[in-house]
């Protein structure tokens, strides 16, 4: 997956415009490598670039800033290739809190989704777009568990339980997340893995290990985060280092090699055909119409709403 970032400075601005321009530069990218590297929008289409020997390129965005609280955007993102949705970056939206809402001293906006958020988690199921929730606050956490009828993601996120950092997911989120047969794709910025500025292959699999025992081996997948890290694990400076990586799993007796082909790319193809499935069964249902509230669009947004 290639995130189609946009900072949260364009919040309330230029969040689409540079939305597009980045999802622009991918598919620019895709074909200038083309046929080695080949546009992915499905679960189908990833297995037949395996089969083929390619590689996948796929589209997501990370922060919900970039809807400009439209589900009209929302739709026409997935019609452009988006396939997941980081609920949030570094900021609230105008329907979510972000993680930054659970450090001390900080209080949540919203209280996790607004109505109107919980309404994306439904379009989003409905298109077949699949929600991450790296990035978002516990409470957001929670309600996009409940209200989601899809399996969900955390892209990039590693465990609470062995770095407190509310980037991390919690035990008692994992077990939660099992339920909802989703995964938790670990990062490997050593923020998230020890706590400190440095972290080796070691902290890795420890993260790795402890999901494991916690969710369950169908439920942990690598997130890495190389494209938005400045500082990388020892050992793990960039993908070709995953056979490295897988060595230290087997050594620890716990992983089979039928375990790494889930934890390396089975678990999330998994999680993309169910959600393919859930929009299957859902094809019947009209697109959803509503409308973010004006008093939750901020002061600033730059909209011509107003002259109507």
């Amino acid at each position: 997956f290639w995130a189609a970032y946009t900072p949260c400075d364009s919040q309330n601005r230029d969040a689409v415009q540079l939305t597009l321009e980045q999802i622009d530069v991918i598919r620019r990218l895709t074909d200038w490598y083309q046929p080695r590297l080949v546009l992915c929008t499905s679960s189908e289409d990833i297995k037949a670039a395996h089969k083929a020997q390619h590689i996948c390129s796929l589209i997501g965005v990370e922060g919900g800033h970039s809807l400009a609280g439209s589900l009209a955007v929302l739709r026409m993102l997935y019609h452009v290739g988006v396939r997941y949705l980081t609920l949030t970056s570094t900021c609230n939206t105008p329907w979510a809190d972000c993680s930054h809402v659970d450090n001390p001293g900080n209080a949540p906006e919203h209280g996790g989704l607004t109505s109107f958020g919980k309404v994306v988690i439904r379009e989003m199921n409905r298109l077949g777009m699949i929600v991450d929730l790296s990035h978002v606050s516990v409470g957001t956490v929670q309600d996009a568990l409940d209200v989601s009828a899809a399996p969900v993601i955390f892209s990039h996120s590693s465990a609470y339980a062995l770095c407190n950092s509310t980037r991390n997911v919690a035990d008692e989120t994992l077990r939660k997340l099992a339920q909802n047969e989703g995964i938790i794709m670990v990062n490997f910025f050593p923020a998230f893995l020890s706590c400190r500025e440095t972290s080796t292959v070691a902290d890795a699999v420890a993260h790795i290990n402890h999901i494991r025992e916690v969710a369950g081996v169908e439920n942990v997948g690598l997130g890495a985060g190389f494209d938005g890290i400045n500082l990388v694990t020892q050992g793990l400076q960039d993908v070709s280092s995953y056979p490295t990586l897988f060595a230290e799993l087997i050594g620890t007796g716990k992983w089979t090699v039928e375990d790494l082909q889930k934890l390396a790319g089975l678990n999330f193809l998994r999680v993309m055909q169910k959600v393919e499935k859930i929009r299957d069964d859902l094809k019947n249902l009209p697109p959803y119409e509503d409308v973010l509230p004006k008093s939750k669009q901020g002061h600033s947004n730059c909209t011509s709403e107003a002259t109507f």
